[in-house]
């Protein structure tokens, strides 16, 4: 992605879940300007999308453990133009059918 615009933000993530034909059920992200395009994201996903409050990003914890299972895969700063397709898709699935806690 050359940059977080909201319009780049919208298009990437519209353009890479499409592809990989994903059904995302919900979004949920902080309120960062590079989201302003959530309508479109909705309508092009048929999708929900939520924000947390300010200051409370342990609202999305799910989110920032799913970040810190994905890190362990490819660290900070790697360089995702160098990874494939098929190397995304291969982490999709180990951690999607990776054994987690369940709440009761």
């Amino acid at each position: 992605m050359p940059n977080k615009s909201s319009q780049e933000v919208e298009r990437s993530t519209i353009n890479l879940l499409v592809s990989m034909k994903v059904k995302v059920h919900t979004v949920t992200s902080d309120n960062g300007k590079e989201f302003a395009e959530l309508e479109s994201i909705t309508k092009n996903l048929n999708t929900q999308f939520f924000f947390t409050h300010p200051y409370a990003s342990w609202e999305k914890g799910f989110n920032e453990n799913t970040n810190g299972l994905i890190r362990q895969y490819f660290p900070k700063k790697t360089h995702f133009n160098k990874i494939s397709d098929q190397q995304v898709q291969s982490v999709m699935d180990k951690l999607n059918n990776r054994p987690r806690k369940c709440w009761e």
